[in-house]
């Protein structure tokens, strides 16, 4: 089956936790918005409900024949099972799932330190309240969220967040670390060393063969300031 993942071209962004499963999987997808025949007018008429399918919110999206996926957490939750990329049992599938409506969570709150008012406005124009978001999301927030993930590692045993088995929970880690260390150099820094399990993770998912030849590809789009993961130097505390 041939995919099309449909996000915006510019930007790793939410789209870039699927790009990741898809990689992983070997699979045959065309990431869209970045077809020089087809960009960002395909995702419109998507969004618009002028293609087949039912009709989605916001990007990414999906599609797999006719079917038309909306939603990280629930394209991954369809997608995962078709690759291998978590178990057969359906505790198992339940605990993955669970562990990526959480990176969602924390994917939000690292968002929100640059447009903490509304997502409308250009960082720019709330640059206080974002200065005031950061310093509670890097003092209180990021340390929760990493020692929660650095507890399940330790649980579970076994190196992935579900033990012995890979999955694609531990792709959205990555990327949730990769993401964190270019937005919050400094905090990352301080806060690396209490969570060592994490880490490992994050370098075992990188020296993956396929995930390591995505990475270094012009596939990847790098980090940039109009992703989600921003680094602005006046937000790392």
């Amino acid at each position: 089956m041939r995919y099309e993942l449909y996000y915006w071209p510019s930007i790793q962004g939410r789209g870039e936790f699927v790009r990741l499963a898809l990689e992983e999987a070997g699979a045959d997808y065309a990431d869209v918005a970045r077809l020089p025949q087809r960009g960002v007018p395909a995702l419109m008429r998507l969004l618009e409900g002028k293609s087949e399918g039912r009709l989605p919110f916001a990007p990414p999206i999906l599609k797999a024949q006719k079917l038309v996926i909306a939603q990280t957490a629930n394209i991954l939750l369809w997608l995962a099972p078709r690759h291998g990329l978590v178990p057969k049992s359906g505790a198992a599938r339940l605990w993955a799932h669970q562990l990526q409506l959480t990176v969602a969570d924390w994917l939000v709150e690292a968002h929100d330190t640059h447009h903490p008012v509304g997502g409308s406005l250009y960082y720019e124009d709330q640059k206080p309240e974002s200065q005031r978001r950061a310093e509670n999301f890097t003092a209180a927030r990021l340390p929760k969220f990493l020692g929660y993930f650095e507890r399940v590692l330790e649980r579970e045993k076994g190196g992935w967040l579900l033990g012995k088995s890979f999955s694609y929970a531990d792709l959205s880690l990555f990327q949730m670390v990769a993401g964190l260390r270019y937005a919050f150099p400094r905090a990352m820094v301080r806060l690396e060393p209490k969570c060592p399990r994490t880490v490992a993770l994050h370098d075992r998912v990188a020296s993956r063969p396929r995930i390591a030849a995505y990475v270094s590809s012009k596939r990847r789009i790098a980090f940039n300031e109009q992703g989600i993961f921003r680094h602005y130097p006046e937000l790392d505390n």
